[in-house]
């Protein structure tokens, strides 16, 4: 079925436009007024005026869409999302699909494998007559499955929107870079390797901008040789460390704690000890960083933060709702800031 992005899409004009010409609150010229309702005609647009009404009747319960509650950012967020909503007197009910553990990490980029899970969770959700819903995603990226068209007020959690109508909170992954990279070259340490994900990953971008900011704000050039893409795995982190370390850097930077570990195994493998000969930093703060010889300094993820953050959101809203359509606007993203955990991995130059 045609939805209501599409008729805005043909038509040239918002989604917020399309919906105020079918509530009768257009404020837009008669020509546009006519082409909408025409194109609307001609496609066989039908409103979904009965799942609109569940609004109608407040329940004071969220839904939290987790793609993975094994992912090792979800039960913070999730833990802090319920916390928050239980203080206002709201019930949390979570819906895990499992997406990790059905497909590991294959169904990137799947529509047709995620949306067999996907919708008929959003089915269940639209028939326990909830509030809301907070979208937990396992991995950062753009998500484009709630927009305008859909009956209940969003937050995407850990991730991005593409619909003015629900906002995002996300990591600042590139702040978060950016300090640790200038934490390094103000001990002294210029030649900086870079152990990344998947170069398409947007928390691998956002550090890579953080960390070439930094080089750049302190003069030192970029160099692309010093960079290595990985997938993430312990293995990647031994394989970066292994192209990166020959190139006399006196400093690696990997943006994930478990891929730092395939780095301190190849740095113990070649007897180049860690916070005496080189330094090491990772990204994440898992528990494993503290159990790492030397500890390792990370940057600590603001997870209870974005749970917080994410139901203050949508409480908010709901709380605060008229029933009126949002104002034409760009998506809201809030980006939450992370923390420096200084250990003992780095050694001045």
């Amino acid at each position: 079925m045609v939805t209501l992005k599409e008729v805005a899409e043909i038509c040239n004009v918002s989604a917020t436009t399309v919906s105020n010409v079918i509530n009768g609150k257009a404020k837009t010229s008669e020509e546009t007024k006519n082409r909408i309702l025409q194109v609307i005609r001609e496609t066989g647009y039908k409103p979904n005026y009965m799942a609109k009404g569940l609004r109608g009747k407040k329940t004071r319960t969220v839904a939290i869409i987790a793609e993975d509650i094994e992912q090792f950012t979800s039960p913070t967020i999730i833990e802090s999302i319920m916390r928050s909503c239980e203080q206002e007197g709201y019930r949390a009910i979570v819906h895990n699909l499992r997406l990790y553990d059905r497909w590991s990490d294959t169904w990137y980029g799947k529509e047709e494998e995620y949306h067999s899970v996907l919708d008929p969770v959003v089915k269940d959700v639209l028939s326990e007559q909830v509030d809301g819903v907070i979208y937990l995603a396992g991995h950062s990226r753009i998500i484009t499955s709630f927009n305008e068209d859909f009956p209940l007020p969003v937050v995407m959690c850990y991730a991005y929107s593409n619909s003015s109508n629900v906002p995002s909170v996300v990591i600042d992954d590139e702040k978060g870079a950016y300090e640790m990279t200038s934490y390094l070259i103000g001990l002294g340490h210029e030649r900086i390797g870079f152990i990344g994900g998947r170069m398409e990953n947007i928390h691998t971008a956002k550090r890579l901008m953080g960390y070439q900011r930094a080089l750049f704000e302190n003069g030192l050039l970029y160099d692309p040789e010093l960079v290595y893409y990985g997938d993430w795995s312990r293995k990647a982190g031994y394989l970066g460390a292994e192209q990166i370390i020959p190139k006399e850097v006196t400093a690696i930077f990997g943006i994930s704690d478990k891929m730092t570990g395939g780095i301190y195994d190849y740095l113990e493998e070649k007897g180049i000890a860690i916070g005496r000969d080189i330094s090491v930093v990772g990204f994440d703060n898992e528990i494993i960083a503290e159990y790492f010889r030397p500890q390792l300094t990370t940057t600590a993820l603001p997870l209870k933060d974005i749970g917080r953050i994410a139901a203050e959101l949508l409480l908010t809203r709901l709380e605060g709702s008229n029933g009126e359509e949002p104002a034409e606007r760009d998506p809201v993203v809030v980006k939450v800031p992370c923390k420096l955990i200084k250990r003992k991995s780095v050694v001045k130059k």
